[in-house]
């Protein structure tokens, strides 16, 4: 089935739109082919500020509305324990809020931008997606990343060569608890680096260290920032390690 196929056959489609690569196509794909069509940002601590921004930015391009949905987390009490299937959790909260809006909006169908490169064994938020009816229509049509990512690029996206962003809650260690604080923490520092230059890194929460991770392309630019990093990462964490293994 090709994506134009699938909006034959549900014209009227609400989607969960996070601003990535894949939810971004599934957005520009529906404004082109669904009769009617709405995405759905979900706000919450999980979810940095510049994403927000992408999403909006992305959903004006296509021209469709856009609804951002204020959600607390970390009110859920399974996903601040960080257990391994805490995913899982997440999504029950982050789309059972976007179905209450959806229904209200008159929407039968939801959709999210999972696509077919998505390991369904590493990923246990995808349990959560399938038992509330959630479709995925870039894995149905089988559409790989390096696909989306192609097609994004034709199609004129500035998102088609976006990096791969996990949420903020994935910096912190499985069985760690998850708290506001941290996720702060992680949001600015990030925002620092990539001030710098830096991109497709990430900075993991190790108990109150933090483990740089980059892309071996850019240990190089690293040497030149070292003593700028540490002494903005010193300030928020006790110690400051570089993971030489590259990303």
């Amino acid at each position: 089935m090709e994506l134009k196929d699938f909006f034959k056959e549900n014209p009227e489609c609400a989607i969960a739109f996070s601003g990535g690569v894949d939810s971004s196509y599934l957005l520009y794909a529906a404004a082109k082919y669904a009769k009617r069509v709405k995405a759905y940002f979900v706000k919450g601590a999980f979810q940095p500020e510049f994403e927000k921004e992408d999403a909006l930015r992305l959903a004006n391009v296509v021209g469709t509305e856009m609804e951002i949905i204020e959600a607390d987390i970390l009110s859920n009490k399974e996903v601040c324990k960080n257990p391994p299937d805490r995913c899982y959790f997440c999504k029950q909260t982050v789309f059972g809020l976007i179905l209450e809006h959806t229904r209200a909006d008159g929407f039968d169908v939801v959709l999210d931008g999972t696509n077919a490169s998505d390991d369904a064994l590493d990923r246990p938020g995808m349990k959560a997606l399938a038992e509330l009816k959630v479709l995925s229509p870039l894995r149905i049509c089988d559409l790989t990343k390096a696909e989306i990512r192609k097609l994004s690029k034709e199609a004129g996206l500035f998102t088609w060569n976006k990096p791969s962003y996990a949420c903020l809650a994935t910096r912190i260690r499985t069985g760690e608890e998850i708290t506001l604080e941290k996720l702060k923490r992680t949001e600015s520092c990030e925002g620092f680096m990539t001030e710098l230059g830096f991109s497709d890194f990430r900075i993991r929460t190790r108990g109150e260290d933090a483990v740089i991770q980059l892309k071996e392309t850019q240990f190089d630019l690293f040497c030149r920032h070292r003593e700028e990093i540490f002494e903005r990462l010193f300030g928020e964490y006790e110690d400051v390690l570089l993971d030489l293994k590259p990303r």
